[in-house]
């Protein structure tokens, strides 16, 4: 049995401990809230290029490279982690999912583009084609932070290096839930699907509304093609930062949670090692009772 000293140090490391993963909770909560807000302003902008993206695909008849599937002879993968642990699963669950992808696909039909420390070095330990790396990016990212990479990514599809192109990530849901997720990022065909949904919306607007089919009229100049040859790209790289966004929501979110549970983890240790001080205080004590009660009864005899 551990003497009462040993209890009352681990009472004070428990303790201690307690404090860091309090503080860590209260900073991770913090920075998720800003994060959201990130990512709750980015959604309409990328929700708003897409519309105009598919209208000019539509215009310009969707012959673009970027719009056209090719047959696959390799494939890109974009992974985003933390460069930190102390965050659950949240690294876990994406190189999971990335793991389990490429299962049954032979090296040379993929490449790995890995944006954060623990996914890279992940791959990179086991020997994954890699094709490009990116860590140490702030909690608040800009768009320029991720522009180098982004570019790489759109300059391989079309060199025709890759013949697709997947963003795996997580997806921020709310402070409590983020879910794995993996998207096609190239070639961008869904674009023509987007467009007719795009077709029925109306801002602010009401069933009648949405009944009378309208939707925005653009003109392009000088040409659609023209448009388009500029904007495909950076709408792929709005759909990168897009979801680099998300994973910094949900990296702090998922960090919050995991402190939060540390915290009451440490509570409970705490209340269990100060149950077994007690008892330890009680047996001391009653201990020594009986010696004195002993002690007596001999003097007495």
């Amino acid at each position: 049995m551990a003497s009462t000293r040993d209890i009352r140090r681990r009472i004070k490391s428990v303790k201690n401990t307690q404090q860091i993963t309090k503080a860590m909770k209260m900073v991770a909560a913090a920075k998720m809230r800003r994060a959201q807000e990130k990512v709750q302003e980015a959604r309409p902008y990328a929700a708003k290029i897409e519309e105009v993206v598919a209208s000019v695909a539509k215009s310009s008849g969707g012959k673009h490279p970027m719009l056209v599937s090719r047959p696959v002879k390799k494939t890109g993968y974009i992974v985003l982690t933390a460069d930190r642990g102390l965050a659950g699963s949240f690294n876990a669950q994406v190189i999971r999912l990335a793991v389990n992808e490429l299962a049954n696909k032979s090296r040379d039909q993929y490449s790995l583009i890995t944006i954060g420390r623990r996914g890279r070095d992940f791959f990179k330990k086991r020997e994954y084609p890699m094709s490009g790396e990116v860590v140490g990016l702030p909690d608040f990212p800009n768009f320029a932070d991720i522009k180098a990479i982004s570019e790489m990514v759109v300059n391989l599809y079309q060199d025709e290096v890759f013949d697709e192109v997947y963003l795996l990530y997580n997806e921020f849901i709310n402070p409590i839930q983020q879910v794995p997720v993996m998207k096609k990022l190239l070639p961008l065909e869904d674009l023509a699907k987007s467009e007719q949904k795009e077709a029925s919306y109306v801002p602010g607007g009401s069933s009648n509304k949405e009944n009378t089919g309208y939707k925005p009229s653009y003109e392009f100049e000088p040409s659609a093609e023209a448009v388009l040859d500029k904007l495909l790209p950076k709408f792929a790289e709005t759909l990168i930062y897009s979801a680099l966004l998300e994973s910094k929501a949900s990296e702090q979110g998922a960090r919050m949670t995991a402190m939060g549970n540390a915290t009451d983890n440490a509570s409970d240790m705490i209340d269990s090692l100060t149950l077994a001080l007690n008892r330890a205080r009680q047996s001391a004590i009653t201990l020594q009772i009986m010696e004195i009660v002993g002690g007596a009864e001999a003097l007495n005899s």
